[in-house]
């Protein structure tokens, strides 16, 4: 790997969003192909940052200021990758189900997941199971990601997984559910397809789940 990729590379683990925009500007001037630029510099950066999460080496801000880095760097590459017709990774939908409002952990996994290079369409909060459903169908995502942290919202998963099979897509379509309150046992219950314990755990799951459909 080049030395100028390292020191993206370095400077997105340390969340310094300035300097990664303007070695990523540097990286283009130079002919430095964006794949390239993407995969070997603001994702393998944010590799490291997930394996240092999950074994709480960093936490949570030290993980927002590095998404931020990558996503100031990436905003240079994303109109490149477009003319070069760059497919991304695979397709998740997440939110928060109806009835719960908690955003923080589905962001924070919304970020884990974009580090891994998948595109990551946002459904917010208090998502009703067919919103899940049309943004599934409209996008083409591979995958609807879940979120709840109550105990009294945890029952829409449930929602979710009819809907999904209502509308015909539950073979096309897997469904990952998270949130304190969820368990592996619960996720059995409900017939979704996979629980992870924490956001980079979800994100490796989900690129995992997107390579084999890919």
């Amino acid at each position: 790997m080049s030395a100028l990729l390292q020191e993206i590379s370095a400077k997105l683990q340390i969340g310094k969003a300035k300097d990664v925009k303007v070695l990523v500007q540097q990286a283009i001037d130079e002919g430095m192909a964006p794949q390239t630029i993407l995969d070997e510099g603001l994702l393998s950066g944010m590799d490291v940052i997930g394996e240092k999460f999950k074994n709480n080496e960093v936490f949570v801000p030290e993980v927002l200021v590095a998404a931020r880095a990558m996503n100031m760097g990436a905003s240079l590459l994303k109109p490149l990758l477009k003319e070069e017709g760059a497919t991304t990774k695979g397709k998740v939908c997440i939110g928060t189900v109806k009835g719960d409002l908690h955003d923080i952990g589905k962001n924070l996994v919304k970020m884990m997941m974009e580090g891994k290079g998948l595109e990551v369409i946002d459904a917010g909060t208090d998502v009703p199971p067919e919103k899940f459903v049309e943004l599934a169908i409209n996008e083409g995502c591979d995958i609807i990601a879940c979120s709840a942290l109550l105990t009294t919202t945890m029952d829409v998963m449930k929602d979710v997984v009819a809907a999904v099979e209502n509308a015909g897509i539950r073979d096309k379509v897997k469904i990952m559910i998270g949130g304190a309150p969820v368990t592996q046992k619960f996720c059995d219950q409900i017939g979704a397809d996979f629980f992870t314990t924490d956001a980079a755990s979800a994100s490796e799951k989900a690129a995992e789940i997107c390579a084999e459909v890919a």
